[in-house]
């Protein structure tokens, strides 16, 4: 008999429509135990646990809720459970799945994060579905490490690697993965996984190897003073006055061939931010980057002259959520830079995987 802990956090997944509006509320979340040991998708040979420690709508996540979140996974008696499976609100699931893949590197049982595009009332709900195959996927593929479970609008259950899950879009609702690339799928509950160069064997996840990082639930710190800017045409930089209030690192986006506004001087320069904020003693990250060794737009190599630290081959989500990590851990500001891009902690970087 699978024992698995159901950690609830609120979510549409555990919602329910009152009126115009859709809030999270006391029940919704155990009323989905209820639907699911009411289905045709139940198993006979799982058993369910489940926890509350959080219950509001994704958006509204502050680092206190993840502190409590990875706090309750982390207290949490392992040796008595098959797995966790953790509902969350799609706005910012992508951001917790990071960040507690990173937390959780070295885990040996399956985390997986999963939540829904509609109330499970609303006959349009893939909750149900999702919370399902997240359960079949535990059973069947018996991984270690942190997991995101979402079916796609074409009915498709895709399995995706906690850091490697990208922020749902808008009008389709669909979450993404760099590359285009998930770690696989559910097909009639069993995983069925994604032999891709990009991809991590199976066995790399269950290797006794994986090193994770040192916290305690008590000393765990999450750096909120990272700001974090998208470039578009006409930003003007000159509105980011940091010289009384500073925070500790700024994380830039990029343009999808890994470039932002390179001209030299005046407002609209983002060398001259870099280097403002470099006078400050802010650092600055710029982020996607395919791969710094290959040929590079003028434009890009201005920022890095600029004094820009790249970070390769990663997601902003997964960016984002480990400058809060290295911000939080260190206070030296080489070993953060360092941190970030000299080590990979769960899988983040999606390099091209090496034949042995």
């Amino acid at each position: 008999m699978l024992q698995l802990l159901v950690i609830f956090t609120g979510g549409t997944i555990g919602s329910r429509r009152s009126g115009e509006g859709i809030d999270v509320h006391a029940s919704g979340s155990y009323a989905l135990i209820d639907a699911y040991n009411n289905s045709g998708l139940h198993r006979s040979d799982v058993t369910l646990t489940a926890v509350q420690p959080l219950n509001l709508l994704s958006e509204n996540l502050t680092p206190d809720d993840w502190i409590a979140l990875a706090t309750a996974i982390r207290e949490a008696d392992h040796s008595a459970y098959d797995g966790i499976v953790v509902t969350h609100g799609s706005d910012t699931l992508a951001y917790s799945a990071a960040l507690l893949g990173y937390l959780f590197a070295d885990a040996k049982l399956p985390v997986v994060l999963t939540a829904s595009n509609y109330p499970l009332e609303d006959e349009r709900s893939n909750g149900l579905r999702n919370f399902s195959c997240s359960i079949d996927f535990i059973a069947d593929a018996c991984l270690p490490g942190v997991f995101a479970v979402y079916e796609d609008d074409k009915g498709s259950p895709h399995v995706y690697i906690g850091t490697r899950i990208t922020q749902a879009v808008s009008f389709t609702d669909q979450f993404g993965s760099p590359y285009g690339i998930t770690y696989g799928r559910m097909e009639q509950g069993r995983f069925q996984w994604h032999d891709h160069p990009h991809n991590p064997m199976p066995e790399s996840l269950r290797s006794a190897s994986k090193a994770g990082l040192e916290w305690e639930p008590g000393t765990l710190k999450l750096e909120d003073g990272i700001v974090y800017i998208k470039p578009y045409p006409g930003l003007n930089y000159s509105y980011y006055d940091f010289s009384e209030r500073r925070p500790k690192a700024v994380l830039h986006d990029l343009h999808h061939s890994g470039t932002a506004s390179a001209i030299r001087k005046g407002p609209y320069s983002l060398p001259q931010f870099i280097a403002d904020c470099r006078a400050l003693d802010i650092d600055v990250y710029i982020c996607p980057i395919k791969d710094r060794s290959a040929a590079l737009y003028a434009s890009s190599l201005r920022l890095i002259e600029a004094g820009a630290v790249i970070l390769e081959n990663m997601s902003m989500e997964a960016a984002v959520t480990k400058l809060m990590l290295a911000y939080g851990f260190y206070s030296d500001r080489a070993e953060a830079e360092a941190f970030m891009t000299g080590t990979s902690v769960y899988f983040e970087r999606n390099e091209v995987r090496h034949a042995d």
